[in-house]
């Protein structure tokens, strides 16, 4: 991050504490805050508390799965404009043209490539 680069908030969701961990540690690396969330109503509560400028979202949670989490988040106004990833281990054909269909601006399969999640962080980032 260059010094005139202000920290960024990052929410990572995921019922994975080792997806959350790994993540956290590539976030904190480059200077950014991140909260984090165990299932998709807790991402909702804390996307509303601490306004994100970038939302890492695991696509199959309890209590509400990913793309439950978008839709309620692209009916907020709040944030129109922040960029929503999904992370996901079911990388099936087509599942990554279905995701950027919805509405996620960004994708991500599992296990975590960090270059892949690196890349995608600096060019939502910037």
């Amino acid at each position: 991050m260059t010094e005139a680069a202000l920290p960024k908030k990052v929410l990572v969701a995921d019922d994975n504490a080792t997806s959350r961990e790994l993540v956290r540690a590539v976030l904190e690396q480059s200077g950014h805050v991140v909260y984090e969330a165990a299932n998709g109503m807790e991402a909702v509560r804390r996307a509303r508390e601490v306004d994100p400028d970038l939302i890492l979202l695991d696509l199959h949670m309890p209590a509400l799965d990913g793309f439950g989490v978008l839709k309620e988040l692209q009916g907020d106004e709040k944030f129109s404009s922040t960029p929503i990833v999904a992370l996901t281990a079911s990388a099936m054909q087509g599942d990554r043209e279905r995701a950027l269909s919805v509405g996620f601006t960004g994708y991500i399969a599992k296990p975590i490539s960090l270059n892949a999640l690196r890349g995608e962080i600096e060019r939502l980032l910037v």
